[in-house]
């Protein structure tokens, strides 16, 4: 089998720099390509985080301005992963969040922080370090979708590339007045371009420009190719046809182990599941919650944000708390719902706990104690949530969208009967449909017999990168031959 040399290119990687799942996905996804004899290097900014974090740094690249100042790439590793990481003070060194401030507002340059990181993966594609030359350059959301861009406006002949889709919603949108300025030529600002209602779209520039386009779910690709869906971009994804598929996302089953897990209380597994209450009890108690092992307890691990649908939850919730259910909230986000959650607090003391923030440690907590883990999103791209609650045995309760549909099989009595239930849909995303959906969770699980096996089930679905991690190799191995008989292009032999 040949040995593809990847250029993958993105924001955060899990371990090093994390804001939410796009890091898992980044860091996990190297894993899974060795295994199909793909080389994965991943080219990320040198947030303060990232240089604290890497060893063996190497300066293999010099640039004497990049959007305002100096700057260097540099060859490092980092928990087991291959990175270049951009040094450019300028653009990356200042606290805060990749994205925004300490107060959640944007940084006001981000238009040239990720256009930098975008020109860096072209500069390398186009062969600018010494004896490092990408098959293909795999590109992450809009923060990298100049990447495409860069290379088309080139002029010169590029590796293939691949943009992933992780969540629509963000266009990556700036003023077209910095097209100049961002490098691109007038050409580019047109519909065949990087225009998108006016603006310059990042994002935009990625769809019209990768060889390939993915998203992570197959139900997300066909929903996001609807008008209702689309966010403006369903045309175009359209236009692609058969150059925009969905592959679905895994999680790192090495990480999501419950078997030996080293944050949670007690190990188990599918088939040694005694030990699993002794971690129901340790969230309660670090949830200050009412020790009843009677009652079903839900565990909610997210972003607190109208697309996840957590509104829904507080406005269901004094029903559902009247009828018994627990719940415990991990996330942070939009402040109405932060203030709405922390008064539900006071407002049903023992029967609900919030920790408004993130912490890993806690997180796989809940996902080792929780019954159920409810995921009430109003769109999902795919969602990495559910798939950690099916390995750790707690019962999904989701919306039918997105990767929450492909990943999760109704509790309905053709599957009950036929014993392949792995959790409970809803839909549509209302607040009765999630109210509906709770009490029936909580009938089941009062089903003894019922719940363990929806429970062994859950836990013997296969939620790992391993068949994800061939269909991506099985689309790079495509494009490879595709541009090998148009360019003479060949993979480095193994």
């Amino acid at each position: 089998m040949e040995r593809l040399r990847l250029l993958s290119v993105a924001s955060e990687i899990f371990p090093v720099v994390k804001t939410g799942g796009l890091a898992d996905v980044v860091g996990a996804l190297p894993h899974a390509l060795a295994r199909e004899n793909v080389d994965v290097s991943t080219l990320i900014p040198g947030y303060p985080a990232v240089l604290n974090a890497v060893s063996g740094a190497q300066a293999v690249l010099e640039v004497d301005d990049l959007f305002g100042g100096p700057a260097r790439v540099l060859a490092a590793s980092a928990a087991g992963l291959k990175l270049f990481v951009i040094e450019a003070p300028h653009l990356y060194d200042r606290v805060g969040g990749p994205y925004v401030d300490h107060d959640g507002n944007d940084w006001p340059d981000n238009a040239f922080r990720f256009a930098a990181l975008a020109q860096i993966g072209a500069r390398i594609g186009l062969g600018a370090i010494a004896g490092v030359q990408p098959d293909i350059l795999h590109v992450h959301d809009w923060q990298t979708g100049l990447v495409p861009a860069y290379l088309h406006y080139s002029g010169r002949n590029g590796p293939a590339t691949v943009m992933t889709i992780h969540n629509l919603a963000f266009p990556g949108r700036f003023a077209p007045e910095l097209l100049t300025a961002l490098g691109l030529p007038p050409a580019a600002y047109a519909i065949e371009g990087v225009e998108y209602f006016g603006d310059i779209s990042f994002l935009k520039a990625g769809l019209q420009f990768a060889d390939r386009i993915t998203t992570v779910s197959p139900t997300y690709a066909v929903e996001i190719a609807t008008p209702e869906n689309g966010m403006g971009f369903d045309g175009l994804l359209r236009a692609r046809g058969d150059r925009f598929s969905g592959i679905l996302n895994g999680i790192d089953s090495a990480v999501w182990d419950p078997a030996h897990d080293p944050l949670i209380a007690a190990p188990y597994n599918a088939e040694r599941p005694a030990q699993r209450p002794r971690n129901t009890a340790a969230l309660r108690r670090r949830f200050g919650l009412d020790e009843d092992g009677a009652v079903l307890l839900v565990g909610i691990v997210s972003r607190l944000s109208w697309q996840k649908g957590l509104d829904l939850l507080l406005d269901a919730l004094p029903g559902l708390i009247a009828r018994g259910i627990q719940f415990t909230v991990l996330g942070a986000g939009d402040t109405p719902l932060e203030a709405g959650f922390t008064a539900a607090v006071a407002a049903f003391p023992g029967r609900i706990g919030v920790y408004i923030g993130y912490d890993e440690g806690v997180a796989h907590l809940v996902q080792a104690g929780a019954d159920a883990i409810l995921v009430p999103s109003r769109f999902e791209p795919c969602g990495l949530t559910q798939l950690c609650a099916l390995r750790y045995g707690a019962i999904p309760i989701v919306s039918r969208v997105g990767g929450l549909a492909d990943t999760v099989i109704d509790a309905n009595e053709m599957a009950l009967a036929a014993g392949v239930a792995t959790g409970v849909v809803f839909a549509p995303p209302t607040s009765q449909a999630l109210e509906s959906a709770l009490v029936r969770t909580a009938a089941l699980f009062a089903r003894a017999s019922t719940w363990q096996t929806m429970q062994r089930n859950a836990m013997r679905t296969d939620v790992s990168w391993d068949r994800s991690g061939r269909q991506y190799a099985q689309l790079y191995r495509e494009m490879i031959g595709a541009a090998r008989s148009t360019s003479g292009f060949s993979p480095v032999k193994s």
